[in-house]
């Protein structure tokens, strides 16, 4: 495949690495000093997009209309999610986005729903989330917190809803379920959900070593979205 890399920061960096290492060829690079709309599409297959929740959408927009397949791994523009799905099917485009691009964190997903749909019949068991990232990070709670956070809200029948702060867990009521977020430096991404009570606590846990788990998981993502139309999620990919 011939790829356009939206962003080229630390991620993009990784992903360049591994494209090449599968044979694809990285054949345009946007940046804040190389915009996208100076970029040549006409020999392009597919976009990889990691830049910042502002630009996110500018971009989707741009490689729809360029007719380009584009693979979205920026975080924090959700709630122009219905947009752009609109979008997606007026132009008869292909998108694909997530929260995480991991493999291991997509299985985390799974693990995660299943897990709070079995603890929906134990009350005594109040969830929490917390996330650890690096310094650079730039929206908190993570993106992959929120999904956790929020698949358990959809599995859960004793959680109402979730409160997030930073630093610290939140105090929550009975019906709230408490995220918290933590940063340090060179911490390329930590996800635990516990399940607290008087007696025990369960705990499942995911930890990134390196960028090299979201990176691939961004280029398996655009070699499955060759040759499709619509709007897509890692969790598509993982299930074929």
């Amino acid at each position: 495949m011939n790829i356009a890399l939206i962003g080229y920061g630390k991620m993009g960096k990784v992903i360049e690495e591994i494209a090449i290492s599968r044979g694809h060829k990285i054949t345009a690079k946007s940046t804040s000093k190389n915009p996208i709309n100076q970029l040549d599409f006409s020999q392009i297959d597919v976009a990889i997009e990691f830049s910042t929740p502002i630009m996110a959408v500018r971009h989707i927009e741009h490689c729809i209309n360029e007719n380009t397949p584009v693979v979205v791994g920026t975080t924090a523009w959700d709630s122009q999610l219905p947009y752009v799905k609109d979008l997606i099917e007026e132009k008869q485009g292909s998108l694909l986005y997530a929260s995480n691009f991991s493999v291991g964190v997509n299985i985390f997903f799974e693990i995660n729903r299943k897990l709070a749909a079995l603890m929906s019949n134990y009350s005594d068991y109040k969830p929490e989330v917390e996330e650890i990232h690096h310094t650079q990070k730039l929206d908190a709670p993570s993106g992959t917190a929120t999904t956790l956070a929020n698949d358990i809200l959809s599995e859960n029948k004793n959680i109402s809803s979730w409160v997030h702060q930073e630093s610290t867990l939140p105090v929550t009521t009975q019906t709230q379920m408490g995220v918290v977020s933590q940063r340090f430096e060179g911490v390329p991404g930590t996800h635990e959900v516990k399940y607290n009570s008087e007696i025990d606590t369960l705990e499942i846990k995911h930890t990134a070593h390196n960028r090299k788990g979201f990176a691939l998981g961004a280029i398996l993502a655009a070699e499955w979205l060759l040759g499709k139309k619509g709007t897509f999620t890692m969790q598509d990919v993982i299930k074929n």
